[in-house]
């Protein structure tokens, strides 16, 4: 038997159980497999390496955000963006594990071999508090909408980043046309490279892009580090009202927490993920240190010129090699777009794929779909008038409440009372992380959308 048709067995009983009035804790002794173990049901057709995970994950955190690190240090000051980029580094890192640990002791639970982070919410409500098992499927709802709205954010992002560097470098040696047209050249490359249907084919791009984004980000701090000013010429502290814009910028930079689950379940070896040295710690470290790196240097070069929501908008144009790093960094990006794309798609496709039960309109039901999704990010990026202010809201709206507000709250959920009434300490942390989270959603959100309303009076 499939490792998917296990798993609808096994969702269809946890439904019967639910619709018949359930329990606090979900039996599940008529569905249990031979074993406990949560990895041993798993059968993917095209598993991941330790190495092509990692890559992945590098390349699923080190995107747009990055480069926007110094735009993030110029509404903190270089203290707080300091001090506060590698406290966010590791919060983020925290929530990753929370999510993946909760996963785990949910799939060993229900015996679904791999749940995705909607449904490890879903599984959390169902086998959790009797009092809050009614709330599963509008729990499961919500987590899918901001999700849905994070990743596609990205893919805006994404979209209007490769036009806007694209056009600085044709616009200096050729001719200047206006970047809608760069935005509908972009259209069926993109539409094209999101017909591949397996992460393990994205590899070789995924790889080719991190080789890019890495050799971009050598020359930017080549840029960067050369002539720069006493730190004494920066701002220590910004204005109160201009940190929900940092913080936006910040955890829209570190939400990667949307592509953990579906990396650690097509990997071959998922156990390797976690641990204090496993693919999400190594990975998550060179993040923090690149993201605090390159907002450091990039504010304390650039200043207050540092608003164009890119580093790269602020290398000399009349000098091939910058050039060339924006060339770089739009090819990187260009190719991390799939990796974006596969989250939003994986939530609406088994909705639309029920609709056909035969194989070849299911295919062409497929292509369909992730065509009418790229349309869609391309539309929304034609709108976007401004990508830092873009960024930031993307970052305090969506990703703040699934990088920091919904792992806590599952965790309380998931091992409510027997844990969590032992260890007040982690209640209290997770509720904490929550606060913050939802201050940051709320007073960065508005900050934001003003901004965009009005850029020059918000500056």
């Amino acid at each position: 038997m499939s490792t998917n048709t296990k798993k609808e067995e096994k969702q269809h009983l946890l439904d019967a159980d639910y619709q018949a009035g359930g329990t606090s804790v979900v039996d599940m002794e008529n569905v249990a497999s031979d074993t406990d173990d949560p990895f041993g049901n798993r059968n993917i057709e095209h598993p991941t390496s330790n190495f092509d995970t990692m890559v992945h994950l590098l390349k699923g955190n080190i995107g747009t955000g990055i480069l926007a690190m110094p735009d993030a240090f110029r509404n903190a000051g270089w203290v707080i963006g300091l001090f506060g980029t590698m406290a966010m580094g590791i919060i983020c890192t925290h929530c990753m594990h929370i999510l993946l640990r909760c996963s785990r002791e949910l799939s060993r639970r229900t015996q679904i071999p791999t749940l995705n982070f909607s449904e490890v919410v879903e599984m959390a409500f169902r086998t959790g508090p009797e009092y809050i098992q009614k709330y599963a499927s509008l729990a499961k709802l919500l987590v899918n909408i901001f999700l849905f709205i994070t990743q596609i954010g990205f893919c805006c992002v994404y979209f209007v980043f490769v036009a806007a560097n694209l056009q600085e470098v044709v616009k200096h040696y050729y001719v200047d046309i206006s970047v809608h047209w760069y935005l509908f050249i972009l259209l069926v490359p993109l539409i094209l490279l999101n017909w591949v249907k397996s992460l393990k084919y994205l590899t070789p791009a995924s790889l080719f892009a991190s080789i890019v984004t890495c050799t971009g980000l050598v020359i930017t701090f080549f840029y960067m580090l050369q002539g720069l000013p006493a730190v004494s010429s920066v701002n220590a502290f910004s204005s109160w009202g201009q940190l929900p814009l940092y913080f936006g910028t910040a955890i829209y930079a570190f939400e990667g927490i949307g592509v953990v689950l579906p990396l650690e379940n097509n990997m071959k070896n998922p156990q390797d993920f976690g641990g204090w040295n496993g693919v999400l710690n190594t990975g998550m470290v060179i993040v923090a240190a690149l993201y605090t790196s390159v907002g450091f240097f990039g504010y304390l070069k650039y200043g207050d010129k540092a608003n164009l929501g890119s580093v790269t908008l602020l290398l000399p144009p009349d000098e091939v090699l910058a050039q060339s790093v924006r060339l770089m960094m739009a090819i990187a990006i260009l190719l991390s777009y799939s990796l974006q794309f596969y989250v939003p798609f994986n939530i609406i496709w088994p909705k639309i794929k029920s609709c056909f039960p035969e194989d070849k309109s299911r295919n062409y039901a497929e292509y369909i779909t992730r065509t009418v999704l790229v349309f869609i990010t391309f539309i929304f990026a034609v709108a976007i008038p401004n990508l830092g202010a873009v960024i930031s809201l993307v970052g305090a709206f969506s990703s703040s409440a699934l990088a920091l507000i919904f792992p806590p709250l599952i965790e309380i959920v998931t091992f409510w009372p027997d844990k969590l009434n032992r260890s007040w300490w982690i209640l209290g942390k997770d509720l904490a992380i929550v606060v913050l989270g939802f201050v940051g959603f709320l007073v960065g959100s508005y900050v934001s959308i003003l901004n965009i309303l009005y850029p020059e009076t918000t500056s």
